[in-house]
């Protein structure tokens, strides 16, 4: 029960806290969007080289299982978003967790947001089932790790003093790590592409790291060059 309490608990509060400098950049398309009305990026956005490899794994391999499937580039601050087919549908940016790390802390699930610390605020890399559940106030989310309480979800209405959405639009991500390791997307994106294809049966959401080596969070990820050799 006290771990549940402590999920409903991170989910309404995910992301209160200041943010952590980074060294990296947007996109091109997400310095557009943030120009633009829309938080909602072309499909076709640019990739980083680690995202690349990802999405390259995925498509020659079918790791998705013919579910739809969502990307998330931490250093990039970016959602990269696929149906069951492998068809590239949306991309977006997106919110993570404050600390830098790929890891959840142990235990971390069934902690009170009072309890867990600066350094436990991550957005844990991997490769997850994820399914829409409830969470605080009967609304659906999609739960990425139920256990280590990180769900992917819009916004959420909080302290106006946050400023989410222009941390999101703003055209760099330093910025972008504010929650207590939920993933925040566009409303828009949540609702008008990810929400349907994920709705019914799931789907999988890939994080890529920003400390461990791509083919340690990912280790099949080694055999992608034949793989695709083979498909050529």
């Amino acid at each position: 029960m006290k771990m549940i309490l402590a999920a409903l608990a991170s989910l309404a509060l995910c992301g209160a806290m200041p943010a952590l400098a980074a060294d990296k950049v947007k996109t091109a398309a997400s310095r557009s969007a943030a120009r633009g009305s829309s938080t909602i990026a072309p499909p076709d956005v640019p990739r980083s080289a680690d995202a690349a490899r990802v999405l390259d794994w995925i498509a020659a391999s079918g790791d998705n299982r013919s579910l739809p499937y969502i990307v998330i580039d931490k250093n990039a601050a970016h959602a990269f978003l696929f149906d069951a087919k492998g068809k590239n549908v949306a991309a977006a940016p997106v919110l993570i967790g404050i600390a830098v790390g790929d890891d959840a802390t142990p235990g971390v699930g069934k902690k009170s947001l009072a309890e867990i610390g600066p350094a436990e605020k991550t957005t844990p890399a991997g490769r997850f089932l994820a399914k829409f559940g409830l969470a605080a106030g009967r609304q659906k989310v999609l739960w990425v790790d139920y256990t280590t309480s990180v769900a992917l979800h819009p916004i959420p209405k909080g302290n106006p003093k946050e400023r989410r959405r222009n941390r999101m639009l703003s055209p760099t991500i330093e910025d972008n790590r504010i929650t207590f390791g939920c993933i925040n997307v566009p409303l828009k994106f949540y609702n008008g592409h990810l929400r349907p294809l994920f709705l019914r049966k799931g789907g999988y959401v890939y994080i890529l790291p920003d400390t461990k080596p791509l083919e340690e969070v990912f280790p099949p990820i080694r055999v992608q060059p034949f793989l695709s050799a083979r498909a050529g």
